[in-house]
């Protein structure tokens, strides 16, 4: 028999009273609603409102019921609870359909596909579980929280603070760096483990991310590399999680390792010098200070100040590889800078690049 048949969740569309239940149970007994109404001293009329669930079954009339009928008065209230419950959810649902083209702008495919949602052919169900997934009620409140309010993030004019893709990710480095276990943060420890990292650039993604990931950890900061969302214009995000964890987030999308160990550092440079109250994303372009301020500590770490007068004569292969040797560095991060800074063309160079192959990772 096959089992790779997709489970879709099922969601009533009705909601059934306790008066329904109350029915079948004085059939049963060969009472009827007259007779009922003399045994527990209620109205005709009331009993005939919550059988047909216009009116409430109260606790004091859940203890009349368990006398007369030997149903134990919390079973009475347990189905009234669910009623009432789902009367809610059905309400929610109408409320939430008026939203429900939002999701269009969701990826919410892959998100099935990454585990974070199941698979549902029930729009309302998929909306309710988005919202989950972004620990909101609405799609207002992520509307509003997403553009200004906790979600809020510093990032370029080309990023949209509306645009699902970005958000998306960014959520999902935020669920797996919760995930992650960490000390509480020193900043000392975090600064001396990304002067450490840096030898670890001409290493491969398989021995470079477990030291890497040990090493921030154990400083307070859980690094996680998440592939990309198709269409997200972003390469990391730093934040903090709390006063006392932090986040790094490195997106994994066949980059070329000189623009992953920039990003990196790039992020690195948040975390050790500005506020634990934002989160910053690092997209492709940005005029806020504080991405010029960490762009200048990834830069001068991965290639001292002292080293400027050299990188201006070192335009061959021979003195790419004997300035990156000297620099303890990969040449693919030598020549990415020397790209930026106009002093090869973009053109040139690049076989000395190294583009990581995630997957094999």
């Amino acid at each position: 028999m096959a089992t790779n048949a997709k489970r879709y969740r099922y969601e009533p569309d009705f909601a059934v009273p306790p008066g329904a239940t109350l029915r079948e149970t004085i059939d049963e007994l060969g009472i009827d609603q007259r007779e009922l109404a003399e045994r527990t001293g209620l109205a005709t009329k009331t009993l005939n409102q919550i059988i047909k669930g216009k009116a409430p079954l109260t606790q004091q009339t859940a203890m009349l019921l368990e006398r007369v009928t030997n149903v134990p008065a919390r079973i009475w209230n347990n189905l009234e609870a669910e009623y009432q419950e789902q009367l809610a959810r059905l309400q929610a649902r109408e409320e939430l359909a008026k939203d429900i083209e939002w999701l269009k702008l969701v990826p919410t495919n892959e998100l099935v596909k990454r585990g974070y949602l199941e698979a549902t052919q029930d729009k309302i169900s998929l909306l309710e579980q988005t919202l989950s997934f972004f620990r909101v009620a609405t799609v207002g409140a992520w509307r509003d929280g997403w553009c200004e309010g906790q979600f809020s993030f510093r990032k370029s004019q080309d990023a949209s603070c509306l645009d699902c893709r970005l958000a998306t990710w960014l959520r999902i480095a935020e669920k797996e760096s919760e995930s992650i276990e960490a000390q509480h943060f020193n900043r000392r420890a975090f600064a001396a483990a990304v002067s450490e990292i840096r030898e670890l650039t001409m290493e491969a993604p398989g021995v470079f991310i477990p030291k890497m990931k040990e090493a921030f950890a154990a400083s307070g900061v859980a690094l996680c590399l998440v592939p990309e969302i198709k269409g997200g214009k972003i390469n990391g995000a730093a934040r903090w999680l709390s006063p006392h964890k932090a986040m790094i987030a490195v997106n994994l999308r066949g980059k070329m390792n000189d623009i992953f160990w920039f990003t990196l550092f790039h992020e690195a440079g948040h975390i050790l010098s500005d506020s634990k109250k934002q989160t910053y994303i690092d997209v492709r372009y940005s005029d806020d200070p504080r991405e010029a301020a960490a762009n200048k500590f990834a830069r001068e770490l991965l290639i001292p100040r002292e080293f400027d007068a050299a990188l201006k004569t070192t335009k061959s292969i021979s003195a790419v590889l004997a300035l990156a040797e000297e620099l303890r560095i990969a040449p693919g991060i030598l020549v990415g800078r020397l790209q930026h800074e106009k002093i090869i063309g973009y053109q040139h160079l690049n076989g000395l690049k190294q583009k990581f192959n995630w997957a094999k990772e």
